[in-house]
């Protein structure tokens, strides 16, 4: 054991926790894992463990089989296969938290399905529809067994809280505000235009935005940097479309899941918005920092497969 051997051992350690606090899915995965502990605890869900098991084991394979065999021509690593992982998993996690079924089948397809989105359905390699929100639609379209509970939170302000402040930290570092702001907005302007035309007390306008499913939905579904519109103007339009279409369909059609309705509604104009106001892609890593933080030069720094998937 010599002082090379230690030193060598302390810079692997720094950069990987280096790489850890640059990559905001980690704290998506620490605040999702814990809403669905809360959740379990606190509230009467009907979850099952094993339908559980059944969306993570299939997430997982779905995605590491998936960016073996899409990835084939740069021979991805094992590293990066498993670093491809974290997508998986936060979309297990969202899974788990909003879509019930009855039978594994129903959450394999949903699983199945959520993963296999970003690989077949892009457009210049950019995937537009958010991988959970495509395998609740689906399974939903394609069971009679599926459902989503809107009201399963209840409307407990400190959950709200709970979800503002997780969601914020992970905002902050994906740089995606604005998305959630709009949508929040153009929903709250709508419904208190809507509570003041019926006459109803603003206890009403406060019920209906007091939803966890609905924080959550704005804070870290349709906030999905690799999914969502790349400039901010676009972003905005994005977001507030979403908006509209879930007061219509909510208001007008009483539809209890308008708000995946929506998203996946609009999900497709990600294409348009990029043509007309194009900018960068999101990546997860930075990776020029990271690459200065490379413990040898012929090492190749993380984040290949972060940037593609």
């Amino acid at each position: 054991m010599s002082a090379e051997f230690f030193s060598h051992t302390s810079k692997h350690s720094l950069f990987f926790c280096y790489a850890m606090l640059q990559d905001a899915r980690d704290y998506q995965i620490l605040f999702l894992s814990g809403f669905l502990i809360l959740g379990i605890a606190t509230r009467d869900w009907t979850l099952q463990f094993d339908l559980m098991a059944v969306v993570f084991f299939t997430c997982l394979l779905t995605q590491a089989l998936a960016t073996w065999y899409f990835h084939r021509p740069s021979n991805p690593s094992y590293s990066e296969i498993f670093a491809s992982l974290k997508s998986a998993v936060i979309t297990s996690l969202s899974l788990c938290l909003l879509l019930r079924a009855d039978s594994y089948f129903t959450m394999l397809i949903a699983a199945n399905l959520a993963i296999l989105s970003k690989f077949f359905i892009k457009f210049q390699g950019k995937h537009f529809f958010n991988p959970a929100n495509f395998g609740i639609i689906s399974a939903l379209i394609l069971r009679p067994d599926a459902w989503v509970s809107p009201g399963q939170w209840g409307d407990d302000w400190w959950y709200g809280l709970l979800f503002f402040g997780g969601g914020s930290l992970i905002l902050k570092k994906v740089g995606r505000w604005d998305t959630t702001v709009a949508f929040l907005l153009t929903y709250s302007c709508l419904e208190a235009v809507r509570n003041v035309w019926l006459g109803w007390t603003w206890d009403v306008f406060l019920h209906r935005l007091m939803s966890g499913s609905l924080l959550l939905f704005a804070l870290f579904m349709i906030t999905d940097p690799r999914s969502i519109p790349n400039a901010r103007v676009s972003r905005l339009i994005w977001a507030a479309l979403i908006a509209i279409f879930t007061f219509i369909l909510r208001n007008q059609f009483f539809v209890s899941e308008a708000v995946f309705w929506a998203l996946f509604a609009v999900a497709p104009l990600t294409i348009l918005l990029n043509f007309i106001w194009p900018a960068s892609d999101f990546s997860w890593l930075q990776t020029t920092n990271l690459e200065s933080l490379s413990v040898a030069k012929d090492e190749e720094p993380l984040g290949i497969a972060q940037h593609t998937i």
